[in-house]
């Protein structure tokens, strides 16, 4: 009995490995592991992983071999790589560095070819075919160390954009020369192969930036609850976008790629569902693959004579020096900082999936030999290791840069940041929590606080209770996008006073609230409303009707009356619409003066923001609803009001949300109030005697107005609340 237990264990322990679940369990531990014992080296955690592949690997101790379930995560893994490289992509820095990513992309094909081919051709003595298949290889390139960059938050940074950009360019370049190379080897390169790579090639981007698009949000909107539905379907997207490419005669890494660029606007940076895509990429999928690279180095290749060793060590620094020079020539064209240099030679330096496949594909096709298949499996290693360290040293350097951190007090601003959003616990509100994890700065350390405000009566202990579990509810959906969220129900006679009182017990900077209510005769006379938190608190108000999902829109609107630039609150919700414009990747298209857009223009420059902004020249307040022309249902319409006495306030301001609400329906709106400093006498407790006279005057006048609405022949038609109306 003892005996045939043994023999049960060795056998499942029998290398190589081919019990699965211990397959998992091993490589898991291998990813917990690996890079924790290895850290206080100071080694990448990219390169413990593909260490840990050659260790375990066939050529080495042999513990796991290339079975089809390695493959198959291997696979995952790559695709996943390309695919947050696409999501992660700044659209709005692109389109303003898409000259730059081409001509960076142009660099670093152009010249890494340039330099292999005669070394191939004269050096190593290889013939055209070999020489220029072998060429091809040095300008491929896979980003495998921009997890760093994304780990270190300089994702967003010029350079990594141009890089990401040129990636696609040159891979896509390389992948073709790929195809045409093997179809004039095997004297299929006619009319017809021309022809069907150019169809295949239009089908491809016709399906992914046409069809897929209108498909996902159709998706998003029907099954708006079915949150793990959303994550499935992109996945689906991922790997049917890799199978297209695959048809159309690429690699499927730039189907993968072309997925993620196609989602890019559909899936918020900051969003649940981008979280989760991320955490389950580089827990998993990601170190899956790092370590399958690792399994597929075969050390000993040193050892079989100088030939193999002599074809490497040219292989690998041909490699290196052709993206060093196209890194290079990119610094001194768009005059870089040469921490930036290295960066996009980090990022661009490490082959790895396209080289191999372009020299898998030489190999068995018979153009390459032994030694060139080997000392490219070196190479894959050498690159790797530099790429990881070049780019970890250059990011470090850029997070503490002067660049990264140009203005101190303003990060310190957005680190202390409190945003605020009253509810009513009878209404839904889910859409208005998405719009403000948008616009909620990660840095943060201040929780979103959420909050309700319950009638102070009898019953108030129970309902305040019972409030409070419910609200609970809520606080999933935030950490999905790891926000952190303070529930806060208090009580109070009056709504609109709860709030302010809460929004001055917390610091809030901006009170997040729903789009106001239909007001009856009793809320007109006592101010029982939203005005009322507008005019009782000197803090940037958010007035927000959201009824459809975010993603679907294909525009911002930005509505601002003359001097808006003036006012004290103007810096910060001017920040939070360019952060929604970003994670939505949406262009902006501005309704304002002249004075007001060379100031915007000013401000867009100083603080080095990239957005795609449009002007459009507007000061006939009179005649508001000439805005309609331009107004499509697809649109944000979001409009920057002001307070009585700002220096933006105009008359035509008043009841704004109503009128907004009356003439577009169909649009998602927002409606801006800038925080407002009280005056210097004020705040020193010398308040002006004639304020309460003023005020006393205003309020008469106010309600007289309000009476006489009531008694009009014709009465306005309000649209009751809907169900994600809030206070």
């Amino acid at each position: 009995m003892m005996d045939h237990l043994l023999q049960h264990i060795l056998a499942a322990f029998r290398i190589p490995l081919q019990n699965p679940v211990l397959i998992f369990a091993l490589v898991l531990f291998i990813i917990l592991l690996a890079p924790i014992l290895l850290r206080r080296f100071n080694i990448p955690g990219i390169i413990v992983l593909i260490i840990s592949g050659v260790i375990i690997g066939p050529h080495g101790f042999n513990v796991l071999e290339k079975n089809s379930a390695v493959e198959l995560f291997s696979t995952i893994g790559l695709l996943y790589i390309m695919f947050i490289a696409g999501l992660d992509l700044d659209l709005n820095e692109f389109r303003v560095n898409k000259y730059k990513s081409l001509l960076f992309g142009l660099f670093t094909f152009i010249i890494p070819l340039g330099i292999g081919y005669p070394v191939c051709f004269y050096f190593l003595g290889y013939g055209m075919d070999s020489s220029l298949l072998t060429a091809s290889m040095f300008a491929t390139h896979t980003l495998i160390a921009y997890p760093i960059v994304s780990k270190l938050g300089v994702s967003k940074n010029q350079a990594v954009a141009i890089t990401v950009g040129g990636t696609i360019l040159t891979d896509t370049a390389v992948l073709i020369m790929l195809a045409v190379i093997i179809g004039k080897h095997q004297g299929s390169l006619d009319n017809v192969f021309w022809i069907k790579l150019a169809v295949s090639l239009v089908l491809l981007f016709f399906i992914m930036f046409k069809i897929i698009p209108i498909l996902t949000k159709w998706f998003f909107r029907k099954l708006e609850s079915e949150k793990h539905s959303h994550y499935i379907f992109v996945l689906a997207v991922l790997f049917f976008s890799a199978f297209l490419a695959q048809m159309a005669g690429l690699e499927p890494i730039i189907g993968a790629f072309i997925a993620g660029l196609a989602l890019n606007r559909l899936i918020p940076h900051s969003s649940a569902l981008m979280n989760r895509i991320e955490f389950i990429g580089n827990a998993l999928f990601i170190p899956f693959f790092l370590i399958s690279v690792g399994m597929i180095v075969d050390v000993s290749v040193i050892l079989r004579g100088p030939g193999a060793l002599i074809v490497a060590g040219t292989l690998t620094v041909v490699a290196l020096c052709g993206k060093f020079l196209a890194a290079l020539f990119t610094q001194l064209t768009f005059r870089y900082s040469r921490v930036q240099r290295d960066l996009i030679f980090g990022l661009s330096s490490s082959h790895a999936a396209a080289t191999l496949a372009i020299i898998l594909v030489g190999y068995r096709a018979g153009i390459l030999d032994a030694n060139i298949l080997n000392g490219t499996v070196i190479l894959i290693l050498i690159t790797c290791i530099v790429a990881s360290f070049v780019t970890e040293k250059a990011a470090k350097k850029i997070v503490l840069s002067s660049d990264f951190h140009q203005d101190t007090d303003r990060m310190a601003n957005l680190k202390s940041e409190h945003l605020l959003m009253p509810i009513a616990m009878e209404t839904r509100f889910e859409k208005l929590l998405d719009f403000t994890i948008l616009i909620k700065d990660k840095k943060s350390v201040n929780p979103l606080t959420v909050l309700t405000v319950l009638p102070n009566n009898k019953d108030a202990e129970l309902t305040l209770l019972s409030t409070r579990n419910k609200l609970q509810s809520y606080v999933k959906q935030a950490s999905a996008s790891e926000s952190k969220v303070n529930i806060v129900a208090t009580l109070d006679y009056n709504i609109s006073s709860g709030i302010v009182r809460t929004a001055r017990e917390v610091l809030a900077d901006i009170i997040i609230m729903g789009w106001p209510r239909q007001m009856g005769l009793l809320d007109k006379l006592i101010g029982e409303n939203a005005d009322s938190v507008v005019k009782n608190s000197d803090k940037t108000v958010f007035m927000c009707k959201i009824t459809k999902p975010l993603i679907t829109h294909k525009h911002i609107l930005l509505i601002a009356p003359p001097f808006c630039e003036k006012e004290s609150g103007f810096p910060l919700w001017f920040s939070k619409i360019s952060k929604l414009s970003q994670e939505l990747s949406l262009p902006i298209t501005f309704f304002c003066n002249q004075k007001s857009q060379e100031d915007i223009i000013k401000m867009l420059k100083k603080e080095r923001i990239s957005l795609s902004v449009s002007f459009r020249k507007f000061e006939d307040w009179e005649d508001f609803l000439v805005l309609s022309r331009y107004i499509k249902s697809d649109d944000l319409i979001i409009l920057a009001s002001a307070r009585k006495g700002s220096p933006s306030y105009i008359s035509l301001l008043e009841q704004i949300p109503i009128k907004l609400d009356k003439h577009f329906v169909d649009n998602n709106k927002i409606v801006i109030y800038p925080q407002q400093y009280e005056s210097q006498s004020k705040q020193q407790g010398y308040d002006n005697i004639s304020a309460p006279i003023s005020k006393g005057i205003e309020s008469v006048q106010k309600i007289s107005k309000n009476i006489g609405s009531i008694f009009k022949k014709e009465v306005e038609e309000v649209e009751e609340i809907t169900d994600d109306e809030v206070y």
